[in-house]
């Protein structure tokens, strides 16, 4: 009972400091108690920066305490309400290793997932940081299949893999319309096999066919008419995956051509 008075006027002494003494006069206290309950407070005022920086004084301190729990998984939520997503990751990981029994552990492990997926930048730059949060959230997803965060989970790697999807797309039409034909071959079927239920799909079939045709006017002529009849290839692929695309007629146009250079190859070799 005196343990709970003393610890009643402590907090009520905090309240005071918040309310009138200001910021630095509680940053200067000797008593974590008070800076504890200040940073609680201003936390749930949404004042994250200073809740931040009593936390970060106290949190040395209390290691093992009772409250040290609560501090570190709020201390995760600043960085995260700050925007400051690299930090909330790291500590929202560092919670779930520490306090793994914790009743907000599967909370920090999807806050750290959901972290990671913050950092995910727009399709035209790197994806190393979106392959690290679709492999996060799929391991929560493993870990905890029926957790009501589980479905946006779901959701949130789909959104990803559209991301992906695009990067790759924008990545194979780079190579086309810089004439690297070869690389662009590459990476268009890569694209078939990663991608296969792409809406892009059949404009990647498209491009294909007429990469091949191109890189096969630019080789040496020892070369050439195995090229042509890679074009050709990749236009009965066409044909027959895509019957109805919107892209067909530019394919038949490329493989007009194409058939027309191996008709002078088998002319050449009539003669």
């Amino acid at each position: 009972m005196k343990k709970m008075l003393s610890r009643l006027l402590i907090w009520c002494f905090a309240a005071l400091l918040f309310a009138g003494c200001g910021f630095q006069k509680i940053r200067k206290s000797a008593d974590w108690e008070v800076k504890y309950k200040a940073a609680m407070d201003y936390y749930e005022e949404k004042d994250y920066y200073r809740s931040n920086l009593l936390l970060e004084d106290i949190l040395p301190i209390i290691r093992g305490t009772e409250e040290a729990e609560l501090a570190n998984f709020i201390y995760a939520y600043t960085y995260y309400h700050q925007d400051q997503f690299i930090l909330s990751a790291h500590y929202f990981e560092t919670f779930s290793q520490v306090y793994s029994r914790s009743e907000y552990a599967m909370e920090a492990e999807y806050m750290y997932a959901y972290s990671m997926y913050q950092q995910s930048p727009i399709a035209e730059l790197d994806q190393t940081s979106t392959f690290e949060a679709i492999s996060a959230l799929q391991l929560f997803i493993n870990k905890y299949p029926t957790a009501e965060y589980a479905v946006t989970a779901d959701q949130i790697i789909d959104e990803l893999q559209v991301k992906l999807e695009e990067k790759a797309y924008e990545n194979a039409k780079i190579y086309y319309t810089i004439k690297r034909y070869k690389a662009a071959l590459i990476a268009f079927e890569n694209f078939r096999k990663d991608y296969p239920d792409s809406d892009y799909q059949d404009e990647i079939a498209f491009y294909a066919v007429d990469a091949a045709y191109q890189y096969a006017m630019v080789s040496v002529v020892e070369r050439q008419k195995e090229r042509f009849e890679t074009a050709v290839e990749k236009y009965q692929y066409m044909v027959d995956r895509f019957p109805t695309s919107d892209y067909i007629k530019l394919a038949e146009e490329v493989y007009v051509k194409t058939i027309e250079e191996l008709a002078n190859f088998a002319d050449q070799k009539n003669s």
